[in-house]
């Protein structure tokens, strides 16, 4: 394996985990919520008196940071080796795998492991060696 030196950003990498953090942070100490994404559009589908500003908001900056990124550096080129329908599968495939593991791997990976829930480290665990194997099973066994 080799590195892709031209395309190795890690002072963006760093910056983007610490503005995660912060957020992360911020929310919880300012909001009392946890930040999962699966568990704030899921409180859009069962919405509540005075809870949606919020969600709103924080998926709305979701989808504008890359738009504001862009006006300063040029933004990543995207290359999917997938089709559409791959796609779609994949997506029932993570959703239901939310409900499943009660969360995502930001409400897990993020704000469980920083509040040092065991309940998060297995799921973290877990998602992360379903990764690994679905990886290692597409490139090297399917491939």
């Amino acid at each position: 394996m080799a590195v892709d030196w031209i395309n190795f950003t890690p002072w963006t990498a760093l910056a983007g985990g610490l503005l995660i953090g912060l957020a992360a942070a911020a929310l919880l100490l300012f909001n009392g919520r946890i930040a999962g994404i699966s568990g704030i559009l899921g409180g859009l589908l069962h919405p509540k008196r005075g809870d949606m500003a919020w969600r709103v908001a924080f998926l709305a900056g979701l989808v504008i940071a890359p738009l504001a990124y862009g006006v300063f550096a040029p933004l990543p080129d995207v290359r999917i080796d997938a089709g559409p329908w791959t796609l779609v599968a994949a997506g029932l495939l993570v959703g239901l795998g939310t409900r499943y593991g009660s969360g995502c791997t930001s409400g897990h990976g993020v704000c469980g492991l920083s509040r040092m829930s065991p309940r998060s480290l297995v799921a973290t665990l877990s998602f992360m060696l379903a990764g690994f194997v679905t990886v290692y099973v597409l490139r090297q066994l399917l491939s």
